[in-house]
């Protein structure tokens, strides 16, 4: 994704060029777990959506979703699956870094094993806590640096990783009733695939 090599959205095109869903169509069991804590019916935005499992399960849901990626083959595939499951969502291809975040504009965002290099971080998730509409929840989990020991999945660079201090500062606006990292199997296709270390957050911007 964004500040990465200039063929990164190549990359990830060529990974989701793959005929099979390569982290599965199943969305992320963190996000089922958490799903009825987001306002009903709202405006959700899923960054790095890839093959757009997640974005259809929330649509499933009755949300409004925009889901974001470099990759316009795999949002594609999330508009095939969209199709499939007989949801609409809206798909915006886009590099994080160019992306505009508009005030106050979404009920929802999640940030599903989404990892930016650190500056780029602080600043997609500062901007997210901006457009954040009072009562707003960003729900996102991720690998964190003890992953490099599983080897299950994620980036294989240690500045890509996230931890619960980290995300404790890039939302420092926000109350944060779900921070945890913690150990569990993780079964998304065939690249992420076992026993894994993550950070867990529910944040809430307040009313």
């Amino acid at each position: 994704m964004a500040e990465q090599p200039p063929d990164a959205a190549a990359q990830w095109d060529a990974r989701f060029s793959h005929p099979a869903y390569v982290y599965g169509t199943q969305p992320n069991d963190f996000l089922v777990e958490m799903a009825s804590r987001l306002p009903p019916g709202g405006r959700v935005l899923s960054l790095g959506e890839g093959e757009g499992r997640n974005a259809v399960y929330l649509a499933s849901l009755g949300h409004a979703v925009t889901a974001v990626d470099a990759s316009s083959v795999g949002l594609q595939k999330a508009k095939q699956l969209a199709d499939e499951r007989g949801v609409n969502i809206e798909t915006r291809v886009s590099d994080l870094a160019h992306f505009t975040f508009a005030p106050e504009a979404w009920d929802a965002a999640i940030v599903i094993f989404c990892h930016l290099p650190p500056a780029l971080r602080r600043r997609v998730h500062g901007a997210l806590v901006k457009s954040l509409r009072p009562g707003g929840l960003v729900l996102l989990e991720a690998y964190t640096p003890a992953q490099l020991g599983f080897r299950t999945g994620g980036p294989p660079v240690e500045e890509l990783l996230y931890t619960a201090e980290a995300l404790r500062e890039d939302f420092a606006g926000l109350e944060l009733p779900v921070l945890r990292e913690l150990t569990r199997e993780v079964r998304e296709g065939t690249l992420h695939t076992g026993r894994a270390a993550v950070v867990q957050l529910v944040g809430r911007k307040a009313t």
